[in-house]
């Protein structure tokens, strides 16, 4: 495992959910964390915590996240896209792609910016790590909602690419894939018990043992499931 010493991690929608999880998961562990949000007063600063101003909709604010992160801590060792949004019911005959265009600015664009950005700065820690929270909805289609799942099928595309281009430098890039958690995305399903849903905190569990996994033993995907389902 990889001693989290000193190591920088930033973490987007780290205000709530997923992010804010996995945020204090590495920060316990010593990682400095750089948290992007929307709303920097929703998380507390700290001398190892930066708060940046981070919307996923404006690429500008990608290179300026990076550029803050490298000015306080000089250097990112790990990435983790865990902002992300559901519009719940996004249907094939939809003739209006506001709320499609929308998902693909946050799950996909958003990512990707980022990553480019960070990418100079992974390739020189030798050992760079991105995280991209993706989902099951991005393995298979099992509702109408097929927006989202579009979205997250393109960011595990993503996530495949930078494995494949980063590789050489020591990037390790690998799409964590969760069903249903316990979040506020989550508030509107009806179908599964909130109690039977993964909790935050045990997917903080899995992506910080996929940051700490040395570059001989890497995870390209992850599946995380609450349910019984055939296997993908």
């Amino acid at each position: 495992m990889l001693d989290p010493t000193g190591r920088v991690a930033m973490v987007s929608g780290a205000s709530r959910g997923i992010g804010r999880a996995i945020a204090a998961r590495l920060r316990a562990r010593g990682y400095r964390i750089s948290a992007g949000v929307r709303t920097p007063s929703s998380v507390e600063a700290g001398e190892d915590v930066l708060v940046q101003k981070y919307d996923a909709e404006r690429a500008e604010d990608a290179t300026a996240w990076v550029a803050a992160t490298m000015a306080r801590f000089g250097r990112i060792d790990a990435l983790i896209n865990a902002a992300g949004i559901s519009t719940p019911r996004v249907r094939l005959d939809d003739a209006d792609e506001t709320a499609l265009d929308g998902m693909w600015r946050v799950n996909v664009k958003g990512p990707l910016r980022l990553i480019r950005a960070a990418l100079p700065h992974l390739r020189a820690c030798g050992e760079g790590r991105v995280i991209n929270i993706a989902s099951l909805s991005g393995k298979r289609v099992a509702n109408e909602n097929f927006g989202y799942a579009m979205s997250k099928f393109a960011l595990i595309a993503l996530t495949q690419s930078v494995r494949r281009e980063g590789w050489d430098a020591g990037i390790r890039a690998t799409a964590l894939c969760p069903g249903f958690v316990a979040t506020d995305m989550t508030a509107y399903v009806t179908t599964a018990p909130r109690e039977k849903m993964t909790d935050p905190a045990d997917i903080a569990v899995l992506a910080e043992t996929l940051i700490m996994l040395p570059n001989t033993a890497t995870i390209g995907e992850l599946l995380v499931n609450w349910r019984l389902e055939p296997m993908l």
